[in-house]
């Protein structure tokens, strides 16, 4: 066919070609070969996060590295351009889609997704398509293929057929398109940015597959541009051709709905990529090799250089400082602001002359794009320039021509700063242009408050603005900038980021805290930071996975407090590399808590080098879950014999085992010992490490708490250590011992050690086998006047109301006893009624008692109430997961009203009404500070 032999040639001749900005400015535009310039970019097989709740670029760069790995470990598939088309690239791919097309019916065309973030090649990559195409290179089975830019279609203000559509671009087609559409299969439509596009596309409008208005059936029928997009996407319009879209992240949430068949994403450099890419900005190899390993050593921008948009503004700005040898190494920039400062320097520098006023312009063209962040535009209009007040002409000069970059699409003529972050800091700049102060502290707080995330790099850039050696080499070009304005801002830093600092502890979003820090970091004023941070209290992270540049920042913001009261790291995915980072401010953290993380016996050494600090502050120690094995139990023994500022150690869910016990004994055995708190849970311990259990609460006179739940000790390993407890000179207040196999065989040996031990006060059997006849032991021991026992946990022992005589027998007499667990057993009503004779009894003490779970109906309310009438010392009845129902309604409602002391009723998954529930819940207004709990929220 004649058209398609134009048509490729067509194509080939506007793709063959790719436009290289220079690095020294004034050096030219460079035209190379496509084929030639055009380096792979790794695309992977993945669907990810929907919602995009913080800065793109930020979130990539931390998610980079990970997604790497699992590249490497083949969790992910990298995909080739010449396979987005094919049906699978998997077995389990493939039988994906075989189950996506039973339901969907689609025909043999496919849809798919490339997203990635400003400046990472997705338009380089539609452009490689198009060509490899046009050459004959790839997908030979498509016939056609017609490429459309959403920022082209944006001026299309009227409606329109996809016959008009393809003629306003391709205008040789003619009347052929007809036959064109009779075989829809062979035809391949690439729309570009669909972030760009102002008319929302929502597959998740369900109007759009009821109301005709909203469909394309027919490539003759007049409708809507985005009708016609969302129509070949879904298969409705020329069912059978395949149809590529290529998104930034913030939009992906718009294609949830689509009919997909393939999800990628762009996620740019990976490895020595980024050093191939440096090596080819510079003719020097040796300036190439000094840029390079600067940013390799910077760790926020080298994290960031996964982007090919971002190498180019790094290499662009800290070129001049290693090939100029009057610029000293020593103001080399640190910073981001620091960054772009010089970036913008550069520009102004070698172009500052063609206009009459550059700090006006730079003041009106940031006007411009902080509207456009505030309303999520990237993609600029002559009109936009005439509103501020900018005239396209200026665009002839190379001045503006560096800071935006202007698009001749078919329609109009559009303009985009060529990285989302240049937009953000000319937006941030422009606020120290303007001679009109205004309330820069309400802008800047409103700004704060957005949870979308558009703001949170602006913030970064008029914080790091604010200090002087950012803003010292643009106030040599544009002139002083406004002290009002930045006083303002210090001002507003020292109130906002000083009240979120002290006030990090009150659930505080962890990512609000993190962006609160980075704000510090970017000023670098070391006296507002120490000013700040004095009053630091708790840092909470939790739950973060942190970049290299978070670790940094977080170092550098610790390192001017004295002590921290805690870092709450738990959940941060910390490796070793992150603990490595935070190794010079480890000692200053009281509670240092960085359980379920992933840095292992490697990192344990780290943590060791810090305790033996003789600065260290270290208190509290938590270490769950971490991988740790006994291969770590030397150093971290051999650091407690040096410390003494150490009282709380948690290692449970960890595989220490008894060979680790054994080491960490011999530091425990120590009488300069300060832990009070040790905590063993699931650390994979057994009957044979008792002996050295034994050994140190023998000679400890400092621990006061150990926790050696679900681990294998069994009735022959509890009994030795019961021996100990019973010591006089023990310590120990609290033993907690649930899931270790313990049967009735070792009761008798808890009992005694109940009724002598000199300071057991708080001990945890729960789940465990005990039954009956170890209740009744208990209750003897409970019965004892030298029973110092104040809270007694029980929970699922197999326990039945053939012990509660006994139990309620040592009840009534025992005075110390405030908190019993009884749940998940099976005391039924006549359990409960035989407790309640000891609840109403002027010596028993109880304040919380858990009874849920233990298959009560409402027969035993009423000896529950009248027991309760007169008590005056329960604040906390549990009765959830029973079968109470509305006739049980009039006691609960006696339990809440007499026992006055009473803050907490829990009575959810049971069997009432919704008028019984109202009932209830009405009176927990007849009381402050009383809670009736009916539901799990």
């Amino acid at each position: 066919m004649a058209v398609q032999k134009k048509h490729k040639e067509a194509l080939q001749v506007q793709t063959e070609t790719l436009r290289v900005d220079p690095i020294l400015i004034k050096e030219k535009v460079k035209t190379f070969q496509l084929v030639d310039q055009y380096t792979e970019l790794t695309l992977i097989s993945a669907v990810r996060n929907w919602t995009l709740v913080e800065h793109e670029l930020l979130a990539r760069g931390r998610d980079h590295d990970e997604w790497r790995e699992k590249h490497l470990q083949r969790e992910v598939e990298k995909i080739r351009i010449d396979h987005l088309f094919q049906s699978s690239f998997s077995w389990v791919g493939f039988l994906l889609q075989k189950v996506r097309n039973l339901f969907w019916q689609s025909s043999s065309g496919s849809s798919a997704v490339v997203s990635g973030v400003p400046g990472i090649g997705k338009t380089t990559i539609v452009q490689k398509i198009v060509y490899d195409w046009a050459v004959g290179k790839i997908y030979p089975h498509f016939q056609f293929v017609f490429s459309f830019k959403f920022r082209d279609l944006n001026s299309i203000n009227c409606r329109i057929n996809l016959r008009n559509l393809i003629l306003d671009q391709y205008s040789y087609f003619g009347n052929v398109l007809g036959e064109l559409w009779k075989n829809p299969e062979g035809l391949l439509f690439i729309f570009d940015g669909l972030d760009e596009f102002k008319d929302r596309i929502d597959f998740a409008d369900n109007q759009r597959s009821t109301k005709p208005q909203s469909m394309c059936t027919d490539p003759e029928c007049w409708c809507e541009v985005s009708d016609i997009v969302y129509s070949l996407i879904q298969h409705k319009l020329l069912p059978g051709c395949s149809v590529l879209v290529t998104t930034r992240p913030t939009a992906l949430h718009l294609l949830e709905k689509a009919e997909i068949s393939v999800w990628a994403e762009i996620m740019g450099f990976v490895g020595d990529e980024r050093k191939e890419y440096f090596n080819n900005c510079f003719k020097d190899q040796n300036v190439a090799a000094a840029v390079f390993r600067y940013v390799e050593e910077n760790e926020i921008m080298y994290t960031m250089c996964y982007n090919p948009s971002y190498c180019w503004i790094l290499a662009l700005s800290l070129g001049p400082f290693f090939t100029q040898r009057d610029r000293k190494q020593k103001h080399v920039p640190k910073t981001i602001t620091q960054l772009y400062a010089y970036y913008i320097y550069n520009i102004l520098e070698n172009h500052g002359r063609e206009i009459e006023n550059p700090r006006d312009v730079l003041l009106k063209l940031g006007e411009m794009a902080f509207t456009g962040i505030s309303e999520k535009k990237i993609v600029f209009t002559n009109e936009d320039l005439i509103q501020y007040n900018l005239q396209p002409s200026q665009f002839l000069s190379g001045f503006l021509m560096e800071l935006l970059e202007r698009d001749d699409s078919v329609h109009s003529v559009v303009y985009t700063f060529p990285h989302l972050t240049i937009q953000e800091f000319v937006a941030a700049l422009a606020q120290f242009l303007t001679s009109n102060s205004g309330d820069m502290q309400k802008l800047l707080s409103d700004a704060h408050r957005m949870e979308d995330g558009r703001f949170e790099i602006f913030l970064r850039f008029v914080i790091g603005l604010s200090s002087p050696q950012s803003s010292k080499p643009l106030a040599k070009v544009l002139g002083p900038f406004c002290h009002k304005i930045i006083c303002q801002v210090i001002d507003w830093v020292k109130e906002m980021v000083g009240e979120q600092i002290r006030n990090s502890a009150n659930k505080l979003d962890p990512r609000n805290l993190l962006n609160t820090l980075h704000y510090m970091f970017e000023s670098q004023n070391k006296k507002l930071l120490q000013e700040i941070m004095e009053s630091a209290e708790k840092l909470t992270l939790c739950y973060l996975r942190l970049t290299p540049i978070d670790y940094l920042v977080l170092s550098h913001v610790i390192e001017f407090c004295d002590s921290i009261r805690c870092l709450d790291m738990r959940n941060c995915y910390i490796q070793y590399e992150g603990l490595q980072r935070l190794n010079p401010i480890l000692h200053k953290c009281r509670a240092l808590r960085l359980s379920f993380n992933e840095f292992g016996d490697s990192g344990v050494k780290l943590l060791s080098a810090a305790l033996r600090n003789p600065d260290c502050k270290i208190e509290e120690l938590s270490l769950e879950e971490n991988n740790l094995t006994d291969s770590c139990a030397g150093d971290l023994a051999f650091a407690l014999n040096m410390n003494r500022s150490l009282t709380a150690l948690y290692l449970g869910n960890n595989k220490l085992g008894d060979s680790g016990l054994k080491l960490l004994s011999v530091a425990l055995r120590n009488p300069d010992c300060t832990i009070q708190k040790l905590h063993l849970a699931d650390d994979g311990l057994s009957a044979s490490c008792v002996e050295d259990l034994v050994s140190v609460l023998s000679t400890n006179q400092s621990l006061t708490s150990l926790d050696l739940s679900n681990n294998e000790l069994k009735d022959s390993g509890v009994k030795p250590l019961s021996v100990a407890l019973r010591n006089p000179n023990s310590k120990v207040r609290e033993l907690i011992l649930k899931e270790v196999g313990l049967t009735t065989s070792c009761a008798e040996d808890l009992a005694s050690t109940l009724s002598a031990s000199p300071a057991l006060t708080i001990l945890n059997l729960g789940y465990n086998k005990l039954g009956d006849s170890g209740v009744k032991a208990l209750s003897e021991a409970l019965g004892n006047p030298n029973c110092k026992v104040q809270k007694l946990r029980l929970s699922e022992n197999g326990i039945s109301a053939s012990s509660m005589k006994d139990l309620a027998c040592a009840l009534s007499s025992n005075c110390s006893l405030i908190e019993l667990d009884l749940s998940r057993n099976k005391l039924r009503d006549s359990g409960v009624k035989l407790l309640s004779t000891a609840l109403g009894k002027s010596k028993c003490k109880i304040q919380k008692l858990r009874l849920d779970d233990n298959r009560l109906t409402d027969s035993c309310t009423d000896d529950l109430a009248s027991a309760l009438n007169s008590n005056r010392t329960l604040t906390e009845l549990n009765l959830e997961y029973n079968s109470f129902t509305d006739k049980s309604v009039p006691a609960l409602c006696r339990i809440i009203m007499n026992c006055t002391g009473l803050a907490w009723i829990k009575l959810w998954e049971n069997k009432f009404s919704s008028n019984g529930k109202n009932q209830l819940k009405s009176l927990q207004d007849t009381r402050r500070g009383l809670n009736v709990v009916l539901s799990a929220c």
